[in-house]
């Protein structure tokens, strides 16, 4: 598995010889550094809900590559609307893909689509396939709901979690967010965008070390592999 980081929430996940793509918002980000949304390849694009740090860029994405977007009801109908080739998921169900399987989980946030409409309710997704399984939380609080993923999915190799604060969890909390999912491998995401976000990276790291955890903290346009 291999994961790399376009800022924010914008990752591609390389599993089982496909590329997932998940969240982009390059277009308006104040960190993207000439990462073009056209130089972006995937075989399918995950939304974990409708504001548009998560999906500016997921319709000219989408189009560019022929993809499939799969979200909740509301998001999907929203891209659906646009033109754009969706499979409309719901909490607690997962949809099989055939190299991948993608299962939609709860997550504590708001949503609302770029032009204000009504976004449904915001999730993350827990995605296996050949082996190796991850868990991108999406925009969260902390929540006694991540326990069950361990109970209802294969055991999580890495977890993507939100560790900004303010907006979501902080990493204090997405450390326990670590143990409720059982994983040790954790990369951060939704950090250091926006003032309301900025983080200190070493008091971080540290706790997840507390908790036996390890942070990763990648580079925009850097890579790690599981």
């Amino acid at each position: 598995m291999i994961i790399e980081y376009y800022g924010h929430a914008s990752f591609v996940v390389e599993l089982s010889g496909k590329r997932i793509l998940f969240d982009p918002f390059f277009t308006g980000n104040p960190l993207n550094e000439g990462i073009e949304p056209s130089s972006i390849k995937c075989d399918l694009i995950l939304l974990t809900h409708g504001h548009g740090d998560h999906v500016a860029d997921a319709e000219s994405i989408a189009k560019a590559n022929n993809c499939k977007i799969i979200s909740n009801y509301e998001v999907s109908n929203w891209f659906g609307a646009k033109g754009c080739e969706v499979h409309p998921v719901n909490h607690g169900g997962t949809v099989d893909l055939g190299y991948c399987k993608a299962k939609y989980v709860n997550a504590i946030h708001t949503s609302s689509m770029p032009d204000g409409s009504y976004g449904g309710n915001p999730g993350g997704f827990v995605v296996w396939g050949d082996g190796q399984c991850f868990y991108f939380a999406g925009d969260t609080a902390l929540t006694m709901d991540m326990k069950l993923i361990p109970m209802t999915c294969p055991k999580v190799d890495v977890a993507i979690l939100p560790i900004g604060d303010n907006f979501t969890m902080g990493y204090e909390d997405a450390a326990i967010a670590a143990q409720f999912v059982e994983c040790d491998q954790v990369v951060g995401c939704h950090y250091d965008t926006f003032g309301y976000i900025k983080i200190d990276k070493d008091k971080a790291r540290q706790a997840f070390e507390a908790k036996g955890k390890t942070l990763h903290l990648l580079d925009i346009g850097g890579s790690m592999t599981i």
